[in-house]
């Protein structure tokens, strides 16, 4: 299983969920950071991702050559991240044939209803489980 991380401006979230991925599931799974910036993508790596790629070029494309992207639910929407996420980079990841598994933080003005709000890393812990949950977490 190759999973993909999109994240950006320090690279925090993208960090958090690379550790936890490391965590809760087996070595042999593959984890891509995809940071918007050089500076996200070098924290994912410390993180414990096995590669890394930077900028709207590299998260386009590898969007469709992974089998889970994770991030917030902001990598779906332009402008988001602070202008970060590009028509582009938001096009190719709502296109993308992957499995999204994304988390409902709202600094982008979208709020999903339904959604339980809970703190950061219980959300991230929950995340994970899903992942794992899948099968085929080889």
């Amino acid at each position: 299983m190759r999973i993909a991380v999109v994240d950006g401006q320090g690279g925090g979230i993208g960090r958090h969920i690379i550790e936890k991925l490391r965590e809760g599931l087996p070595e042999s799974v593959n984890i891509l950071a995809l940071g918007t910036n050089a500076w996200a993508t070098s924290q994912m790596l410390k993180a414990g991702a096995n590669d890394g790629a930077t900028g709207e070029a590299a998260i386009v494309w590898n969007a469709d050559k992974v089998d889970v992207i994770t991030g917030t639910i902001g990598v779906l929407m332009a402008h988001s991240m602070m202008g970060e996420i590009t028509p582009s980079i938001a096009a190719a990841i709502a296109a993308s044939p992957a499995r999204k598994v994304l988390l409902p933080i709202n600094k982008c003005g979208v709020d999903v209803v339904g959604v339980e709000l809970k703190p950061l890393p219980h959300l991230i812990d929950d995340m994970v489980a899903l992942i794992a949950g899948a099968g085929n977490v080889e």
